[in-house]
């Protein structure tokens, strides 16, 4: 769900700024959508988890070269610049010799690879505007993690839309572009078990 932050006079603002950022209440997102400020509330624990996991796992191998072939700079929900929106995706990364960090404001090199962990209050979003965002802008690579229902999507970009280059779930062991180069064992994303609850489980 998101939530437009509430300024007084709002109708005679002028669109808002990487500044106005700073008022996003702690706790939250915030991004620059249409020329309006665009809060969205901090993920529930799965989402958080899946993303750290998988963050963890991806940045010993591909950011630090540990047991796998380094070449990456991955960030967690760094704040990116799409012409003129400012998107933070869950998770983002860049070939190193492309990176570049800026020393103030938002990210303006485009990610090569972008993954988005779903939720019930942001799949609908995550897949009907930011990955149109995403592919119009030229991210290369694009996952979608599913860590309720164990699944994860992994998408290349064809003209102006995605390519589905394969749909992976619970206890697969996957070699996914952009990082097929090391084997993923997808159980290490979502925990210790190999099967989604079911929904008689609680």
């Amino acid at each position: 769900m998101e939530y437009p932050l509430a300024v007084a006079g709002a109708a005679q603002r002028a669109p808002g700024t990487w500044h106005d950022l700073d008022a996003v209440p702690e706790g939250s997102i915030g991004e620059i959508v249409g020329g309006e400020i665009v809060v969205h509330p901090r993920p529930d624990p799965p989402h958080t988890d899946a993303a750290s996991d998988l963050g963890t796992l991806l940045g010993g191998w591909f950011r630090f070269g540990i047991g796998g072939p380094g070449g990456w700079v991955l960030r967690d929900e760094p704040r990116v610049r799409f012409g003129s929106d400012i998107r933070v995706p869950d998770l983002a990364g860049w070939r190193a010799q492309r990176f570049v960090s800026p020393p103030l404001g938002p990210y303006t090199v485009i990610p090569d690879w972008i993954c988005e962990i779903l939720s019930p209050s942001t799949a609908q979003g995550d897949r009907t505007v930011k990955m149109p965002l995403y592919a119009r802008s030229g991210v290369r690579f694009a996952w979608l993690l599913d860590p309720v229902l164990r699944i994860l999507e992994v998408y290349r970009p064809e003209g102006a839309s995605w390519l589905l280059l394969g749909t992976f779930g619970s206890a697969a062991r996957v070699r996914a572009e952009p990082f097929d180069a090391v084997e993923l064992d997808l159980t290490l994303v979502w925990g210790t078990g190999s099967e989604p609850p079911s929904p008689d489980d609680g």
